[in-house]
């Protein structure tokens, strides 16, 4: 359906929606009312600086194979690809292709190589996110009194996230076992696609050993491991901060290890392609986490009303506003995905 996102984009507002009748707005609204600017003002700084280090960190992947870019065009590509995430139902996964599409377009380089550079920035940011989801399970079963089938479901979760990065992983850099999974694919297309199909398989076979190639100069580069990893932690502990923030306007003292279990939490079922960004299912485990933890339900709402409104609505808003510059393929590009 050509507007399936936008219709999955106003169900999410419903649920949303819903949950804010349900708690009520006049006490959500007064909770708000009563929140200290300052803390919300530097809420954004720190998710401006979270944008920097994004951009920072694809820039370290990108140099390491001689990618001619500068940091300040990587940031718009960053934001539209971020947008993209948002707005699309492809569990944050729809806008890498876009932001390797921006980069090849931009840069003159091969779309192998750029969308090797997106994969390799997604995998140092999916390290610490496992590290941090396992721990993240064994603190949830003793912080939250939670039905066993939720336990279990987060557990698969993870296990199931940590099987699909291996496969990644070795599809990306074994010549075997990546040509196997393009013959695959290809079986599969053809069923669709009976066109020159040995053209069409020695294009493939050529582009994925290019990517290849290409991911195995990132993983030789020292830099890409000894400043991508630390980096990424630094990202994530930043992104915890920035919903402390949020909740210090509010005047609620919440530990930090509370917010990064509630954080990772939502960040894993924002990952199921559902709905766009996990948009209303976000929402609501993280009303129903905090609310659960001992926060009145009207703050959890506020809080997190305002925290996805800077995470969520600011980034894809700011990342709508640079397509423009990019021209009108990206703009195209996005729209065949909603």
């Amino acid at each position: 359906m050509k507007h399936k996102g936008l219709i999955l984009i106003l169900v999410g507002i419903g649920i949303i929606a819903a949950m804010i009748i349900f708690i009520g707005p006049d006490k959500i609204l007064n909770a708000l009312e009563k929140a200290n600017p300052i803390f919300i003002i530097l809420a954004i700084l720190v998710q401006f600086l979270v944008y920097g280090l994004w951009t920072l960190r694809w820039s370290i992947t990108t140099n390491s194979v001689k990618i001619n870019v500068k940091k300040r065009h990587l940031l718009p590509m960053l934001m539209v690809g971020l947008a993209a995430n948002n707005i699309t139902p492809s569990g944050r996964g729809g806008g890498e292709p876009v932001r390797a599409y921006i980069l090849s377009k931009y840069s003159k380089c091969s779309m192998e190589s750029s969308f090797a550079t997106v994969i390799a920035d997604r995998g140092l940011d999916m390290f610490p996110f496992i590290v941090l989801a396992v721990i993240t399970i064994f603190a949830v079963m003793m912080s939250f009194s939670l039905p066993f089938w939720v336990l279990l479901s987060l557990i698969i979760a993870v296990i199931l996230l940590i099987v699909i990065f291996v496969l990644i992983f070795y599809t990306s850099l074994n010549k075997k076992a990546g040509e196997k999974f393009t013959r695959w694919v290809l079986k599969l297309i053809r069923r669709f696609y009976r066109k020159n199909p040995e053209k069409l398989e020695k294009k493939a076979l050529s582009a994925i050993n290019e990517f290849q190639f290409t991911m195995k100069i990132m993983l030789k580069d020292r830099k890409v491991v000894l400043y991508g990893i630390p980096l990424s932690f630094l990202i994530w502990f930043f992104e915890i901060m920035r919903v402390y923030l949020v909740f210090s306007a509010f005047g609620m003292d919440i530990s930090l290890i509370l917010i990064a279990e509630v954080f990772i939490i939502a960040s894993l079922i924002g990952m199921i392609p559902l709905l766009p960004g996990g948009l209303g299912a976000v929402d609501g485990i993280m009303i129903i986490l905090y609310s659960a933890a001992g926060v009145p339900p009207s703050i959890s709402a506020a809080a997190t009303v305002l925290e996805r409104l800077i995470s969520f609505w600011m980034t894809s808003i700011i990342g709508i506003a640079c397509l423009p510059y990019f021209g009108s393929g990206v703009i195209e590009k996005i729209s065949k995905k909603i």
